[in-house]
């Protein structure tokens, strides 16, 4: 029996989800020790700043070589520090972190963005790291924005998270295939339907969009919401703005591409599958973010394609939803601290950051890699940071401060975003979903902070 629950019930849901919330929420606490000192109340050590340190690289898919560099680079300026690297795929490292939490076997240094912050700090297992960075060659070398931004979807007053990077969404689109059609730029919301019509050619195995159905897709489903809808703020009136009309009509429009204008396999796709599926040169576009831009130029040179801001409405406007900075966190129950603050230091100094970014196609945090000539020649990354300094893009400030905002925007909603796309679950009912659970992780929130 399907049961279907409407607008009109958001309010029972919202207590539901309170209920349970709190309910995660009181094992978090016990989980982090009666003492509060986080990690199982280990308060671990500064240590010699010698010896062994363990890195959990969040994203082992696509940056391990990278890392590898600079960890070789490292230990080649500190050879009594030896850097064991540990990748962990980037859809699975929060429930890793959460389990080491419980259990034990946390590593020294982690990969910590902002949309994992906040509930990782609400486990008080995270070393501050102000007075870190104020002693150190870091101060005044970090970007203010990205800084303000770590220390916000921290939840907290003090940084937790020394942050390395940020990456917009792009739409990244094949220039020759554009051309071949005789189709305009998508730089507009109306032309990025109509390139996805034109483009598809199901007889050949030809489509004009891969959209994202399985990990990490609510990402992108948001870009595609907010960006057409125009709303500017995921708040209103104390309650989300996920579930607006405008966000309905905007997602049912975007579902509404799958099998159409995209292949089917889609449903499953997660970012690797879907970037593969793109470069292989049957696709007209894809959603993503800077972090894949390397991907394209190894598969097609920068020729065939271009990666551009997300469309902007017919009017000129551009909203597009804030997008986390990456960054590197210390675990308050490292026995090495000062080794492991040594490679933290190391790895967002200018060299560093500029190679890593370089590699990734993101913005640098460190403001002198800011300044590099390779940003200027890596179109999509000159063109993001143009967009965000333009003062006509409008960001929508996402909530990653709430301890719940990865696991409600990730694993607890992917199922039902496939439910929409496969026409098992409405695009209200599924929108409904999301706004009460950020109703009643905002709300708890509010309480506890008090």
């Amino acid at each position: 029996m399907k049961i279907s629950i409407h607008r009109n019930s958001r309010g029972g849901r919202r207590a539901a989800a309170a209920v349970a919330l709190s309910a995660v929420l009181a094992l978090t606490v016990t989980a982090c020790g009666d003492d509060g000192s986080g990690s199982g109340g280990d308060k671990g050590d500064e240590g010699s700043g010698k010896g062994e340190i363990t890195f959990w690289d969040n994203n082992t898919a696509v940056r391990r070589d990278i890392w590898m560099e600079i960890i070789k680079d490292f230990e080649k300026q500190n050879p009594d520090i030896k850097v064991n690297y540990v990748g962990v795929p980037s859809e699975s490292v929060q429930s890793k972190y959460d389990t080491a939490i419980q259990g034990g076997g946390l590593p020294d240094v982690g990969g910590v963005g902002a949309a994992m912050l906040s509930g990782i700090v609400a486990q008080n297992a995270l070393e501050p790291l102000d007075s870190r960075i104020k002693k150190s060659s870091l101060e005044g070398k970090l970007n203010a924005g990205m800084l303000e931004s770590v220390k916000v979807a921290g939840g907290a007053d003090g940084l937790y998270t020394v942050p390395t990077s940020a990456s917009n969404g792009v739409l990244y689109y094949r220039t020759d295939l554009f051309k071949a059609a005789g189709v305009d730029a998508p730089t507009t919301w109306a032309k990025f339907y109509e390139a996805a019509d034109k483009l598809t050619k199901k007889g050949k195995n030809e489509f004009g969009y891969t959209i994202r159905g399985g990990a990490g897709s609510i990402a992108q489903a948001l870009d595609a919401m907010y960006g057409q809808s125009g709303i500017t703020e995921f708040w209103k009136g104390g309650r989300s703005t996920v579930d607006d009309p405008k966000n309905v009509a905007a997602l049912k429009k975007y579902v509404a591409l799958y099998k159409k204008d995209t292949p089917a396999a889609d449903v499953n796709n997660d970012f690797t599958k879907m970037v593969a599926q793109w470069d292989s040169g049957k696709i007209g576009m894809l959603n993503h973010n800077l972090g894949s831009y390397q991907d394209h130029v190894k598969a097609l040179g920068t020729g065939k394609f271009r990666g551009l801001p997300l469309p902007a409405s017919d009017d000129g406007t551009r909203v597009q939803v804030s997008n986390p900075v990456d960054g590197l966190g210390l675990f308050k129950s490292s026995k090495n601290k000062a080794a492991a603050w040594k490679f933290i230091e190391f790895a967002a100094s200018h060299e560093s950051n500029s190679k890593w970014n370089e590699s990734a196609g993101a913005i640098p945090s460190n403001t002198e890699a800011a300044k590099d000539a390779w940003i200027s020649e890596a179109e999509p990354t000159k063109l993001a940071a143009e967009a965000l300094n333009s003062g006509s893009t409008k960001i929508v400030q996402l909530p990653y401060y709430l301890p719940d905002w990865n696991t409600i925007s990730k694993a607890d909603n992917e199922p039902g975003f496939q439910k929409v796309l496969l026409g098992k679950m409405s695009a209200e009912d599924f929108l409904d979903t999301l706004a009460e659970q950020f109703d009643a992780a905002q709300a708890d929130w509010e309480k506890n902070k008090k």
